[in-house]
C-alpha cells in the first residue's frame, strides 16, 4: 500500500509504503546527488529491563560485526570504496542506522545495509571484543562532566520511568551480558513491524521503494522469526508538588551549574508540547530571549543560560540550565522564578511569539536541505509517532499558538512553587 501525504508544504512530499511484513517505507525524491537510507527501530534503552540495561546500545555496536553473508569489515570496505558513509545511534526511545551513498551506488549498497541490520552474527568472540569497547565508552562518559550532570538531572526528573537510566548501561550490567541474551533481544525486537525504512535522494520514489523492498525480502527470506517482545506499560510521573533539591560537587568544573526542571507531557500527548516549545524559545533561546537578555546580557549573572522542552515518548521535561558563579546561584534561581511568575499573570506579546515562530520555521527549512536531514525527520516521527503529519505540520502548529495557549500551559505545567533543582558546584 502506497500513499502520498496530502496538504503538506511543497518542501516535503514523502510517500508511505507498507509491506505485509509490517515494515513501513518512507521515500522521497530530492534533487541532490546523494541518497540516504535510514533504518529506524522503535527500540531503545526504554524497553530494557534493568537486568540488561545497555543492551540496545551494545547491539548497535554488534550490528557492524558482520553476518553469515558479510564477514566482519566487508560492509565498511565496500562503503568506503564508493565514498559512502555510515553510522548509527541509540537513544532512550529509538535506534537508528543509516548510510548515504551516490545515487548510482544505492542499489548495490542499500541491500548490504539492510542485511547487516537484520542478520547480525553476534559471534561469541566478537561479542567479547566489543564488550571491552563498550565498557571503555562507559568509562569515558563517566569522565565527562556534561554527561555526569545530565545523568543527575535525569535521576531527578524520573523516579520510575526508564528514562532515568543511562543509554549506555552501567558497567556492572554490561560486564555480565551474554551473547545469547543479545541474540534473543535482536530476534524479538528487530522485527519488520518495529522498523521504519526511510529513503531520500535523487532516485525516483518507485525505484527507492523497490530497492528497499527487495533488500528486505532477501535479508529476511531465511530468517527465523523471533518472539516479539512486549514493552512493559509505563505511565507519566506526577508533577512535583514542592521544590525538590539535589546538590553535587564536581571538581572538574570551573563554574557552578544550576538546572531547574518540570515534568511535562511527552510525545504521547503531542498537542500539549507545542506551547511548551514556544515558551522555551521565549525564555531561553537566542540573545533576545528573556533569560539570556536579563541574566547574561544585562546583569552578567550567568555565562550561559538556556531553556528547552525535551520530549520523550512517555513524558517530557522542561529544563532551564545555567552556568554561573557559586555566589550567584541563589539570585539566579530567584530571577528565573520571577520570570515564571510574570508568565503566569501577564499576556505574552504577539511579537515575542512571532519571533520564536520565525526561528522555528527557519530551522525547519534549514534542517530539510539534505537527504539525511529529511530522512531523520521522517524516521523520527514515523518510528515514534506512527505518523508523518506532525513532522510536516510542526511549523503551523507552532504558529497556531497564541497568548492564551501559553498562559494556560505555563499555569498548568511550569509552577514557580514546585519543581526540581540540580545544583553542581566546583570543588572549593
Amino acid at each position: 500500500m502506497t500513499s502520498t501525504l496530502t496538504k503538506l508544504p511543497r518542501l516535503n512530499t514523502p510517500k508511505l509504503h507498507r509491506l505485509p511484513s509490517g515494515l513501513t517505507i518512507v521515500a522521497e525524491q530530492m534533487p541532490l546527488e546523494a541518497v540516504n537510507l535510514s533504518l529506524w527501530l522503535n527500540v531503545g534503552s526504554r524497553v530494557e529491563p534493568d537486568t540488561i540495561n545497555g543492551m540496545a546500545h551494545f547491539l548497535e555496536h554488534m550490528i557492524f560485526k558482520g553476518t553469515e553473508r558479510l564477514v566482519s569489515g566487508e560492509f565498511e570496505r565496500r562503503i568506503e570504496e564508493r565514498g559512502a558513509v555510515t553510522n548509527a545511534a541509540t537513544s532512550q526511545d529509538y535506534t537508528h542506522y543509516y548510510i548515504t551513498t551516490a545515487p548510482q551506488d544505492f542499489a548495490e549498497l542499500a541491500p548490504l545495509h539492510i542485511e547487516l541490520v537484520n542478520n547480525p552474527s553476534i559471534r561469541d568472540e566478537a561479542f567479547e571484543r566489543e564488550r571491552l569497547v563498550v565498557l571503555e565508552e562507559i568509562r569515558r562518559s563517566e569522565d565527562s562532566p556534561q554527561r555526569r550532570i545530565f545523568q543527575w538531572v535525569m535521576d531527578m526528573a524520573f523516579e520510575r520511568l526508564p528514562y532515568r537510566r543511562s543509554v549506555l548501561g552501567p558497567e556492572a550490567v554490561i560486564s555480565q551480558l551474554q551473547p545469547q541474551q543479545m541474540r534473543d533481544f535482536h530476534a524479538g525486537w528487530y522485527q519488520p513491524s518495529s522498523m521504519t525504512a526511510v529513503a531520500v535522494g535523487n532516485l525516483p520514489v518507485e525505484e527507492l521503494i523497490e530497492i528497499v523492498s527487495a533488500g528486505f525480502a532477501d535479508a529476511t527470506k531465511h530468517k527465523q522469526p523471533g518472539i516479539p517482545h512486549q514493552e512493559i506499560p509505563s505511565y507519566p510521573e506526577p508533577a512535583f508538588t514542592e521544590v525538590v533539591r539535589q546538590e553535587y560537587v564536581d571538581e572538574t568544573i570551573q563554574q557552578a551549574r544550576l538546572t531547574m526542571l518540570w515534568r511535562v507531557p511527552g510525545l504521547e500527548n503531542l498537542d500539549e508540547t507545542y506551547a511548551l516549545d514556544v515558551l522555551s524559545g521565549i525564555l531561553g533561546q537566542g540573545r533576545t530571549s528573556r533569560l539570556v537578555s536579563e541574566l547574561r546580557e544585562d546583569l552578567g549573572l550567568v555565562s550561559y543560560v538556556s531553556a528547552s522542552n525535551m520530549s520523550f515518548s512517555h513524558q517530557g521535561i522542561f529544563l532551564i540550565s545555567t552556568h554561573c558563579d557559586v555566589e550567584n546561584l541563589e539570585i539566579v534561581e530567584e530571577k528565573i522564578i520571577q520570570h515564571l511568575r510574570t508568565l503566569q499573570t501577564e499576556i505574552v506579546k504577539a511579537s515575542e511569539i512571532d519571533r520564536v515562530c520565525k526561528q522555528v520555521a527557519n530551522r525547519f527549512i534549514f534542517g530539510n536541505e539534505t537527504p539525511s536531514d529529511r530522512a531523520n525527520l521522517y524516521g523520527y516521527y514515523q518510528s515514534l509517532m506512527g505518523d508523518l503529519e506532525p513532522a510536516m505540520g510542526y511549523v503551523e502548529r507552532m504558529r497556531s499558538q497564541n497568548a492564551t495557549n501559553l498562559l494556560k500551559s505555563v499555569q498548568k505545567y511550569l509552577s514557580p512553587d514546585a519543581y526540581g533543582v540540580v545544583i553542581v558546584k566546583p570543588k572549593p
